[in-house]
Order: structure tokens, then sequence, then C-alpha cells
């Protein structure tokens, strides 16, 4: 946070908390790094934990808009004695899940993504919730070769959210999937109105789902398109990677009047 915040477990004269993050950028399964300082108020007080969580904004189901929600959480004290007056900082690393959503690219936020650490911090029995310090989750090397694939072959980016619950068939450690949603390239606009891709991320391997509608919206009496591949994160630097899209993106197309998806391993 920019200021300081007075916790409310012990009303007027109590202890205040500033969170400080090193930095506001990441990358799934990265680090969060910073302090929790603590301020002493009037009397003494006994923290009983402080814990850390991230929190993201997420589409709730049937699409009546986003609601904030807490996905990951880390403890990074247990109880301590806070003196009148005195100041405290507790050090803190949080490691963020490796399927955790992209919220910036080279640096920028990503236009409707709200992502952060919110600090809780317990005293006599009492828990206070802090305001969100936003950070900037960049993507993998992998990840951002995909994405500036998708802008060579002239995909529109259109916008990105995350979507409660899973894609049927993909394993998933968090109760939400993110959407990255892109306008048809012309040479493609003739079979597809709008890709969405979604990463499923591990410490080893990037999976890569595109999810696409079919021209013509729902009266027009095809299917959409859907199909999964995987790729390591070694191949970064190793791949063409507009060529490998252009090829993901032509065999959907190709078979999206079939049933289900496929997977590539790569």
């Amino acid at each position: 946070m920019v200021f300081r915040r007075m916790l409310g477990a012990l009303g007027v004269g109590g202890p205040s908390v500033d969170t400080v993050l090193l930095s506001p950028h990441t990358y799934p399964g990265g680090l969060v790094a910073g302090q929790v300082e603590l301020t002493g108020g009037g009397q003494d007080v006994e923290i009983e934990h402080i814990i850390l969580g991230l929190v993201a904004g997420m589409e709730t189901e049937g699409g009546e808009g986003a609601a904030a929600g807490e996905f990951h959480r880390t403890a990074v004290s247990g109880p301590l004695r806070l003196p009148a007056g005195r100041q405290l900082s507790v050090p803190f690393e949080l490691e963020l899940p490796w399927q955790a959503p992209i919220t910036a690219v080279y640096g920028r936020p990503l236009h409707g993504l709200v992502m952060g650490v919110r600090t809780e911090v317990s005293i006599a029995r009492a828990v206070d919730k802090g305001d969100l310090d936003p950070i900037l989750v960049n993507p993998l090397p992998v990840q951002l070769r995909i994405l500036d694939a998708f802008a060579e072959l002239e995909f529109g980016f259109k916008g990105a959210d995350l979507e409660r619950g899973r894609i049927a068939g993909v394993p998933r450690s968090l109760p939400f999937h993110q959407e990255i949603a892109y306008s048809a390239a012309p040479r493609y606009a003739h079979a597809v109105g709008e890709v969405e891709l979604t990463f499923v991320t591990t410490p080893h391997a990037v999976e890569v789902i595109l999810e696409f509608d079919k021209r013509g919206g729902v009266l027009s009496g095809g299917p959409g398109g859907f199909g999964r591949f995987t790729v390591g994160h070694a191949c970064a630097d190793t791949t063409d990677w507009t060529r490998q899209v252009d090829a993901w993106v032509q065999r959907t197309v190709e078979q999206r009047q079939g049933r289900g998806g496929f997977r590539d391993e790569g």
C-alpha cells in the first residue's frame, strides 16, 4: 500500500500496518517479495498471525459481473508481540501458483484485469483485511512468444478476463481459468469469429487451449472449434512461434466439424 492503515481490531489508538512490495512485477511461478511494516499504538498487542492472500476479480457464473475472490494464501508470521509505539518489519516472499493469470504484457496492464496482494492481520481474535496492493503478472517466455505470434498473425486483441469454473477435461489448480480473447485474423475471418486463448501452466510445460466460435453465430449451424497443445518451457527460444501458432489455428479450423479437441505434444 502507499499509505499506512490503522488496524480496526483495537479502534482508535491501535496499531497500524503498511505492506510494501519490492516490485509489483512478477510471473507465473515467480515470487512477490516485500515486508509488512507494523507500528504499535497506545498499548502492547499480541498479533496472532499475518497472512497474505492473492485476490483477483473473476466473472461470476452467468456473466452477471465481476467479483473479487481470494485464490491463494500464505502465512508470513505466527504469533508475535507488538510493543506500544514500536516498529516491526516482517519480510516475506509470496510464491505465485504456476497457473496464475497474466495481468500485464511487456509491463503494461491488461485492461479490466485486477489482481493483488491483501494483508490479513489477526489481533484479539479479530481479523483485519487490508486494501489490495496491485501486482502485475507478466507472461513466461513461452507464453509471451505465443502472444506475440497471435499479434504477428493479425489476430486482434479484444480483452481478457477470469472465468469461474473449469474447462472439461483440463486439470486445474485454481477455481478459475483465464480467457484471452481475439477477433479472427483476416485470413480466417470466413470461418472464425473469435478465438479464446487459455494457458494451463506447470513447472515443466504450458498447455495451450484454443476455443473458436463459429462464423455467423448460433444460427449458422456449425460447431465451434477446440484445440489443445502442449509445449515445454525449453521451447521458448527454439521454435518459430508464428508458424507454430498458425499451424494450430489451421488444424483447429479443419477439425471444427468434429467433436471435442485434440492434443499435440511438443
